[in-house]
């Protein structure tokens, strides 16, 4: 096996050596080194991914259209329940912790969020996301992967990107891209100590992963989980993960974004009791990483997203919960955003033959956003296409 095929090899697994969960990306980074200097990566972007695909239609909801509580006898949220925006559209309770960032007007929400010719299997249709594809193309790297091809990190960053809480690279798969996937900032330094670089030159293949998990250990030798916050953060999964996310930007060893997941919006059955506690994880974690990245003067500098792979269906199924769907809502906050509502309130009127909603704003468009006005770049190459950016980022 000659080199080049084997990175091709190694380059498409979700983790490479034996380290527990820990992952580091096929290319190896140098040693870091700080301070680092101005580059369009100051600003950091972080993604959280609603695994599964959370209901938009129960999230920001249209509580003043009688199509609503028509589709959802059982579903709808009570209009006394819920916190009302305006005299058409509020969030669901749950989001209580989402409301100081709304009347601060840090947050900003997409209302129909899709894509020509959608797709329901979520597989394909993460994929889709992950890479920015048209519903019947196949590409092999993530949208931000092809960002960082384009226009490459500084080398002493630690890192392109740091997925945690899975081994799945989403957006960050591809050739070329350093990534570390970790669970937990203190478990990756723990697991880094046992990485040692070999000295075996007879097997090319053993000397490369041998070489990238001494990459670990450089990076893992300028990342800590000593900072200590003022911030209280949820004591649950995915409280854990916005602290290790809240530990790696004080850290300041450099990396352009950082990913986050939260599982279980697949609300087939049982919905209500299911996305309320799951929305409510998902607003205490926003609200205490606004808190922890206040404390080290990065809420200004930080743009927090939400995706999925789709929404869900407006009408309600027979077991109390949602199938899947089509255009949906998503959330954007940080101390550089535009808050407000942007793209179209779910068209309860006009859904297709399979029952779901048209979309209003394609995908791609959150993604040129961050793109051509955060980093400052140009989305067209990346996105196969011009697509156009959304007003929710301050100039």
């Amino acid at each position: 096996m000659n080199r080049r095929h084997f990175l091709g090899t190694v380059g498409s697994l979700p983790l490479m050596g034996s380290l527990n969960g820990v992952a580091w990306a096929a290319a190896p980074a140098a040693t870091v080194s700080v301070p680092i200097l101005p580059t369009p990566y100051s600003k950091l972007l972080v993604l959280i991914e609603l695994k599964g695909a959370n209901d938009g239609l129960n999230t920001v909801i249209p509580y003043a259209n009688p199509r609503y509580t028509e589709l959802r006898p059982r579903l709808a949220i009570a209009r006394d329940q819920v916190l009302k925006f305006d005299e058409q559209t509020a969030l669901h309770p749950a989001l209580q912790a989402l409301m100081p960032l709304w009347q601060n007007k840090e947050l900003a929400i997409v209302q129909g969020l899709g894509y020509p010719n959608p797709n329901l299997s979520h597989f394909r249709s993460i994929e889709i996301w992950d890479t920015a594809s048209k519903s019947e193309e196949y590409l092999d790297a993530g949208w931000l992967a092809r960002v960082f091809a384009q226009a490459p990190t500084p080398r002493q960053f630690a890192a392109d990107g740091v997925v945690v809480g899975s081994s799945d690279m989403g957006p960050l798969s591809g050739m070329g891209v350093r990534t570390i996937a970790l669970a937990d900032t203190a478990q990756f330094l723990r697991n880094a100590k046992l990485a040692q670089a070999g000295s075996d030159q007879r097997n090319a293949a053993l000397k490369h992963i041998l070489a990238v998990e001494s990459e670990i250990v450089h990076a893992a030798s300028k990342l800590n989980a000593n900072r200590v916050f003022k911030t209280e953060f949820p004591r649950n999964g995915f409280g854990n993960q916005v602290r290790t996310a809240a530990q790696l930007v004080a850290n300041n060893a450099g990396m352009a974004t950082i990913r986050l997941t939260l599982s279980g919006f697949d609300t087939h059955a049982g919905q209500l009791g299911t996305q309320a506690n799951l929305l409510k994880e998902l607003a205490e974690g926003i609200s205490a990483l606004k808190s922890a990245l206040t404390e080290l003067n990065r809420w200004d500098s930080t743009l927090v997203m939400t995706y999925a792979e789709f929404g869900r269906r407006p009408k309600e199924n027979q077991s109390g919960g949602t199938d899947h769907g089509t255009a949906s809502a998503h959330f954007v906050t940080g101390g550089s955003v535009v808050g407000g509502l942007y793209g179209q309130p779910p068209e309860l009127n006009r859904l297709d033959g399979s029952g779901n909603l048209p979309f209003a704003v394609d995908f791609r468009s959150m993604y040129a956003t961050v793109i051509d006005k955060w980093w400052g770049l140009d989305s067209s190459r990346i996105l196969q296409g011009k697509f156009a950016a959304l007003d929710f980022v301050k100039a």
